[in-house]
């Protein structure tokens, strides 16, 4: 036996169980004394007075109605409209990020370019690996400079 019919073997027996104890509470307060019958029928009344509220669930259909058919009613397309609308703007507005951003780079690119040609220094130096460790690491001290100077010299040419 499935999980759903033991569920519903259960709320059968359940039911049963609660109409049997209301036929035999109706019995047993018809032959209470009149006395005792105001007295709990005044006692049913100032609990009821007494308790709270219960909070009642209202389920709203976003999209569609419960048949699952489009709302033709204008409270439905303002609330398709109360998140939609959100929605548009954030696509519009990740679309703006994202053109800025690119604007940006190519702003960067732009500047960079623009220093390499202005520069005194020519392009072509730029893709010398010697040119390249030097603006990593400066300028060599003078013993580096000194042993560079002697590999040289000692290097046939």
């Amino acid at each position: 036996m499935n999980q759903t019919n033991q569920d519903q073997l259960d709320q059968t027996v359940v039911d049963q169980f609660g109409l049997a104890t209301a036929a035999l509470l109706r019995q047993g307060s018809q032959s209470l004394p009149v006395g005792i019958k105001d007295r709990l029928y005044g006692a049913r009344l100032k609990a009821l007075s007494v308790r709270k509220l219960e909070k009642v669930r209202v389920q709203k259909h976003v999209l569609a109605n419960s048949t699952g058919n489009w709302s033709s009613n204008s409270n439905s397309i303002w609330d398709t409209l109360a998140w939609v609308a959100p929605l548009i703007v954030l696509v519009f507005g990740l679309i703006g990020i994202a053109q800025w951003q690119e604007d940006s780079r190519i702003n960067d690119i732009a500047e960079v370019d623009a220093a390499l040609l202005t520069d005194d220094v020519p392009p072509d130096a730029y893709a010398d690996s010697g040119f390249m460790h030097f603006l990593k690491n400066g300028p060599l001290a003078d013993s580096e400079q000194d042993s560079l100077d002697s590999s040289k010299s000692n290097s046939p040419s």
